[in-house]
């Protein structure tokens, strides 16, 4: 099984690619795809998983927007996402991934990270739609 040092040797590795990060408590990393960027990757390391997760934005206050948007985060986790999905925590909508430690190498950890950052990349333009209508 990985350690928390693979997995910080892994977030090196994905700094080479432009990516900056960030350990925010032990086993706990904020991940940026650019230095620039506002989008934020949570990596938390919680044996026998490792965690990905993005705040992705609040539900919009209209109960009928929030209706249509939650049936479209169901329509994208089936079409669009290989691996991790979206869900609901209070009234934030959220991009997770759980990744087995036992079985993950540097490869899939990476592939994980950029279908979620793709995901989103491709999500957040129809996302902003149902922002607007709060």
């Amino acid at each position: 099984m990985l350690t928390k040092d693979d997995i910080e040797s892994f977030l090196v590795r994905l700094a080479a690619t432009g990516a900056t990060y960030s350990e925010v408590e032990s086993g706990f990393w904020i991940v940026r795809p650019s230095p620039d960027s506002d989008l934020s990757v949570a990596v938390n390391f919680s044996p026998p998983v490792l965690l990905l997760r993005v705040d992705v934005m609040s539900l919009p206050k209209n109960d009928t927007q929030t209706a249509t948007l939650t049936r479209r985060l169901l329509e994208l986790n089936a079409t669009d996402l290989l691996h991790g999905s979206y869900g609901l925590q209070d009234e934030q909508i959220v991009l997770t991934e759980a990744l087995e430690l036992s079985a993950l190498d540097f490869e899939e950890f990476l592939a994980s990270y950029e279908s979620m950052t793709l995901a989103l990349a491709s999500h957040l333009r129809e996302f902003g739609s149902y922002r607007e209508a709060r």
